[in-house]
Formats: C-alpha cells, sequence, structure tokens
C-alpha cells in the first residue's frame, strides 16, 4: 500500500553494519512494489553542487553510478554536470521531452536534528529540492532518496558549506552501491521486459 506522501518508508544509519545490504533490500523491495510495466524507463536524478560540501551528495551518487555498467538505467546528476536549484527546470523540460513516462528516483542532500546526521531516508513521493534552504523549486520523482548530511535550524548555506566531507562520501557511497545492487536483482526477478540484465 501506498504511503503518504512525504511518509518515510525506510531508513538506515550509515554508520550501521551493513548499512548497504540493509538500504538495498529497501530499495529492492519498493522497486517490485511500486515498478510496472507502465513505465517506460527507470532515471535517477542526482540533485545537488558540487560547490557545496554538504550539497554534493547527490552529484557523488550520480558520478559513483556512472562507474558501474548498468544497462536501461538513466542517470542524471553527476560531479561533471550537476542537476542544482539553476537548471533543476531546464533538467525537467529536457525529461519530459525525452522520455514517456519515467519512474524517476529522486536524490538529495538534507538537513535534520544532529541525531539524524548519517540517515539515508527512502520517501515515497516527488522530492522538494531546495527546502533545507528555503528555497521552492519543482518537486520531482515517484520516489525520493534523502541523506541527512548536517543540521538544520539556522545558516543553512554556511552549515552546508561546513559539512564534513567524509559524511558526504560515505552516504553516497552506500546510497550509489545499493541502488546498482537492488536495480541488479530487480532486473533479474522482476522485470519481464528488459532485453538485457543490468
Amino acid at each position: 500500500m501506498k504511503l503518504p506522501f512525504g511518509t518515510i518508508k525506510s531508513s538506515v544509519d550509515s554508520n550501521s553494519n551493513n548499512a548497504k545490504l540493509k538500504f538495498s533490500t529497501i530499495l529492492f523491495e519498493n522497486l517490485c512494489h511500486l515498478f510496472n510495466d507502465t513505465y517506460t524507463d527507470l532515471l535517477i536524478l542526482c540533485i545537488g553542487s558540487d560547490r557545496s560540501t554538504g550539497d554534493s551528495l547527490g552529484p557523488i551518487v550520480g558520478y559513483n553510478l556512472l562507474k558501474y555498467p548498468l544497462n536501461n538505467l538513466v542517470v542524471l546528476g553527476t560531479l561533471e554536470k550537476p542537476v542544482h536549484a539553476k537548471n533543476l527546470e531546464e533538467t525537467i523540460h529536457y525529461i519530459d521531452q525525452n522520455f514517456d513516462n519515467p519512474f524517476i528516483i529522486a536524490v538529495d542532500a538534507c538537513l535534520g536534528r544532529y541525531e539524524r546526521i548519517g540517515y539515508i531516508s527512502l520517501n515515497y513521493g516527488p522530492l522538494r529540492p531546495g527546502a533545507g534552504v528555503k528555497k521552492t523549486l519543482p518537486e520531482i520523482g515517484n520516489i525520493n532518496i534523502t541523506g541527512v548530511v548536517n543540521i538544520d535550524g539556522f545558516m543553512e548555506y554556511t552549515i552546508l558549506q561546513n559539512t564534513r566531507l567524509n559524511t558526504v562520501v560515505k552516504m553516497a557511497d552506500i546510497i550509489s552501491s545499493s541502488l546498482k545492487n537492488a536495480i541488479w536483482k530487480f532486473s533479474k526477478k522482476c522485470i519481464k521486459n528488459f532485453e538485457e540484465d543490468i
């Protein structure tokens, strides 16, 4: 059953044992539950900027995913070509023009409570990018993955600039590895019309 918009389906502490396995399982189960043959493509949209440590989670995930030989998968938003506030609308227009009905997994960093730093969450519904820094940007995604990179509450831009790179890289590694493994397993067991394995 689909949960209400914005409800956290599951989350994993990136510092916990077997975080990759746990998050990969969460992704796989949700893909099997939500993806069906009405969708034409599987697209991962990684949002963020390579100019801010805290906001670089999405582009690092996209960069990592390009290193894996994943067929039948589209990745937008990398360190070389990030998708951020200034080009998000243009990117959404590109998606609308080039894909009939893609299933979109949106990935972004977020700010949260101190005790939640390092947690990666899978949510149903579109991502609201820029919410943590009080920006109003277009919503995007069938499901979204967010990683809490630092604390929320005040001076958000400064907080993002002073986020530890180690925290971001560790979370990006878990997200990208989990996506790779979940999509490979998903293509083997749940999608009948894929011509090739992912």
